[in-house]
């Protein structure tokens, strides 16, 4: 059981202690044992949020298996004030796409999928797949696919699949008139798929990493080799084998005055209150997105990661083999592949594994920075996470603020909070090398 505690009374009794702290397993860090880390990560928090880049953050920071900081900063609800809690419920965006990926990795241990199999086998939909002749060419100029999508097509974003606002018009456009952003859908699975199908892919399956959809059909394709919905799949798998309680695609009445408000931002200090359909609905839509529909606390996904960057295992919990979670985290790009356009027309420069990014040279910047081996991924929300199995380090970092929606092929424009995950990242490392 968790004490509910103000950060005002937290700070009066000279604490670190915080729910989230509280996790199985974990030692806790209390007033004594602060260190430079903790108030770096204190003073990272608090300064994104006094900029006005953003309104709220929780920060936590996993080091040499203890939960050795955890801050937060700023408003849970602007409008009405209520402050930034540990246990917030955030939607996580695109930091759901490694969830989706270690649930399907989970079947292929248990001999349910294989990575090199054709996605036709649960998914016919795609059987015949048409590939544009030029990204930005008519809908109907295409050439036949050249083989078919396979899982790790899917899981390394080498499908052809794309997603509509990092894709030129005519099929950036027709993608977001059906598709929207992905998070959210009143088709059905099996409408969505279909729907999906019907469009040309934008590369030949395995040509080149492509970030769009891929994500989303790992999870249908996962739900249907379990016989059931992605909503239960991941639940029974995933979540309640992790003890990630608030982990879901839906949050329930009892627990929504722990949501973070969703909010848009175009410039500093000027937050635009927005919403999910998804997560507040009457029940759960039968369409969930493995891409980007997740919610989740820093705790829940502590434990995720915390999983990875431990061989697959968490405490006396296996969910994975130790070679399959190290595959996870293994580079599976060319160097070819790795010097093509990733976002806003830059080379990605680090490695992509599955489902997340690897850091493959210390010396070049990305989306995870860190010793080699460090792995990663962020969410259009702006939350962010990487886990440096090198320092045994894990740095989370979880808003809910996200620049104006994108328009067909225009990439993503500022991200609000992005120079604050910087700051914090910068802090950690110079705080344990300190």
């Amino acid at each position: 059981m968790c004490i509910s505690i103000t950060r005002r009374q937290l700070m009066a009794a000279g604490t670190a202690l915080s729910c989230a702290a509280l996790l199985p397993g974990a030692r806790i860090v209390r007033a004594a044992e602060r260190s430079k880390l903790a108030d770096a990560v204190e003073q990272a928090a608090h300064a994104a949020v006094d900029s006005g880049d953003i309104p709220g953050v929780v920060a936590q920071v996993w080091h040499k298996g203890a939960l050795a900081a955890s801050a937060t900063a700023g408003w849970l609800d602007v409008e009405n004030k209520i402050a930034m809690d540990s246990t917030a419920i955030f939607g996580i965006a695109s930091m759901s796409k490694p969830v989706t990926v270690a649930l399907a990795l989970k079947l292929a241990d248990e001999g349910k999928l294989r990575l090199d199999e054709p996605i036709t086998r649960w998914a016919p939909e795609f059987a015949e797949m048409r590939v544009l002749r030029r990204p930005d060419g008519p809908l109907d100029d295409t050439v036949p696919a050249a083989r078919a999508i396979t899982i790790e097509d899917l899981m390394t974003h080498r499908s052809g699949l794309a997603y509509g606002f990092l894709t030129p018009p005519p099929l950036g456009g027709a993608l977001l008139t059906r598709f929207g952003t992905g998070i959210s859908s009143a088709m059905t699975p099996d409408e969505w798929l279909k729907s999906l199908a019907e469009l040309p892919l934008v590369y030949q399956p395995g040509e080149r990493f492509n970030y769009g959809h891929s994500i989303d059909v790992l999870g249908f394709v996962a739900a249907r080799a379990l016989g059931t919905d992605l909503h239960r799949a991941m639940r029974e798998q995933l979540f309640a084998p992790l003890g990630m309680e608030d982990t879901s695609f839906w949050v329930p009445p009892e627990k929504r005055a722990r949501i973070a408000q969703f909010y848009i931002s175009t410039q500093p200090r000027q937050f635009t209150r927005g919403s999910v359909d998804s997560f507040t609905a009457e029940k759960p839509m039968a369409y969930a997105s493995g891409g980007q529909g997740l919610v989740s606390t820093a705790g829940d996904y502590l434990r995720f990661a915390r999983m990875l960057m431990n061989d697959g295992r968490l405490e006396g919990t296996r969910l994975l083999r130790p070679e399959t979670a190290r595959l996870l985290r293994t580079n599976h790009m060319t160097e070819a592949q790795r010097t093509l356009p990733f976002f806003a027309g830059t080379p990605f420069t680090q490695g992509f594994g599955l489902g997340v990014a690897v850091v493959v040279d210390e010396t070049k910047p990305g989306i995870v920075t860190g010793r080699a081996g460090t792995f990663g991924w962020p969410g259009a929300f702006g939350g962010w996470w990487q886990a440096d199995p090198q320092q045994d380090l894990i740095l989370i970092w979880l808003q809910e603020c996200t620049p104006a929606p994108p328009q067909p092929g225009a990439g993503i424009p500022r991200t609000p909070g992005a120079q604050g995950q910087r700051q914090f990242r910068q802090a950690v490392y110079e705080a344990i090398r300190a």
